[in-house]
């Protein structure tokens, strides 16, 4: 492949406000082929703008998408420490994550509260919905500018924390977050990655796990707001989602539900900001049937808006990061 070739698709992405860079494939209906050929191009696109989506390349099955997740990617990883429950298509292939259609995914970077997650994402899009759906992408870096300077350095020095409460009715199973509810493997694996866990009277799971809120590139350099503080924060709920389960399972019961690192609770003005502050950042293009999104995960926070009608995105988690390559703003110590 010729050196000039990536800069060469760089200039035919396509930028426009409020949309993600958009490149139009021709691939004569051969898409592994396409993107084998393109692979270091659209790697390069993704470096310079943190995510491309992809028209053209008519991904119609999960064959088709899964050969193209792996011929632009390193190596497809299992899913870990889940929020919700997703269906496994093929080893490191999965459907979105199951949240109700008429609530908004807010915006969040895939695993920021693990110690390994994944620097690509790979969302494939074989069923377009009727209306909405949307996948919006946010630069990390800018709105970390764009924050107040109080409340971000308030962050980096305390980091963030996330609760987590295992039931059998809402969010992910301990068998669909650990791979295992047997429960000596359930506490090796949080003592192996930080994770501070409690069994309830009742039998149930309670977790708490502190991470850095802001993060380096570990390629750029640059500095990213990198979490799910607003995402998973009880605030960032529906009203009355939100009335039924502090009603169900109290208030320290939800769920899951985010802190300041230090403890303290994070109010509904701080989360209110957050999610404007990515809402002016957000940029978005209506899924069609066929469309691939590459995106960097770390420089990149992606959201699912309400939609109509099926939706069938598929989502493959690739290329691992570790943490502590990314200069955490303190040191995380597993047991």
């Amino acid at each position: 492949m010729s050196s000039t070739f990536p800069t060469l698709l760089l200039d035919e992405v396509e930028l426009r406000p409020g949309r993600p860079p958009v490149l139009r494939a021709d691939t004569t209906g051969d898409a592994p082929r396409w993107a084998a050929e393109h692979r270091e191009a659209l790697r390069a696109v993704v470096a310079e703008h943190g995510c491309v989506l992809v028209r053209g390349l008519g991904l119609r099955d999960v064959a088709g998408a899964r050969a193209v997740f792996e011929r632009l990617s390193t190596g497809l990883t299992a899913e870990r420490e889940a929020f919700a429950p997703r269906r496994t298509h093929a080893d490191g292939v999965y459907s979105s994550a199951q949240w109700p259609q008429n609530q908004p995914m807010c915006m969040h970077h895939e695993q920021s509260y693990t110690l390994e997650f994944p620097g690509m994402l790979l969302l494939a899009c074989l069923t377009a919905p009727h209306r909405g759906g949307a996948t919006g992408v946010a630069d990390a870096a800018a709105v970390l500018e764009e924050l107040p300077t109080a409340l971000t350095e308030r962050f980096e020095r305390e980091g963030w924390l996330l609760t987590r409460s295992y039931n059998d009715e809402i969010g992910s199973s301990l068998a669909e977050a650990f791979g295992t509810d047997e429960r000596g493997a359930v506490e090796d694996y949080c003592r192996a990655h930080a994770i501070e866990c409690a069994w309830q009277p009742d039998g149930t799971l309670r977790t708490r796990q502190r991470r850095s809120a802001v993060i380096r590139h570990p390629v750029s350099g640059r500095r990213c707001w990198f979490n799910q503080v607003a995402f998973l924060n009880e605030w960032t709920l529906a009203p009355e989602v939100r009335e039924y389960l502090v009603e169900v399972y109290g208030a320290d019961g939800l769920p899951f539900n985010t802190r300041f690192g230090g403890g303290d609770p994070i109010g509904e003005d701080v989360v209110r900001l957050l999610n404007e502050v990515y809402e002016t950042r957000t940029a978005r293009e209506p899924w069609q049937a066929g469309d691939l999104m590459i995106v960097d995960n770390l420089r990149t926070a992606h959201s699912r808006e309400p939609f109509e009608g099926p939706r069938d995105v598929l989502v493959a988690m690739a290329d691992p990061v570790r943490l502590s390559d990314c200069s955490p703003t303190f040191e995380v110590t597993a047991r």
